[in-house]
């Protein structure tokens, strides 16, 4: 898993660990959670934080706080 972390290739990975078939390796090499998001981030940029309609309205901010 450290290998897949730091970059390097699932082929190279199978013949380090002597398999034969690619899906041995993947068995081993579950991404884990910060991989997932990491990769997510990379094809989706964060969505933008909605602003709530009741914080753009000045007058009712001003009467909220002067209670």
């Amino acid at each position: 898993m450290h290998l897949v972390q730091g970059g390097v290739s699932l082929d190279i990975v199978r013949d380090f660990l002597g398999h034969t078939d690619i899906k041995t390796t993947e068995l081993y090499a579950r991404a884990n959670l910060e991989m997932r998001r990491a990769a997510i981030e990379k094809v989706s940029p964060a969505p933008a934080p909605d602003i709530p309609s009741w914080k753009e309205n000045k007058s009712l901010l001003q009467w909220l706080q002067q209670l």
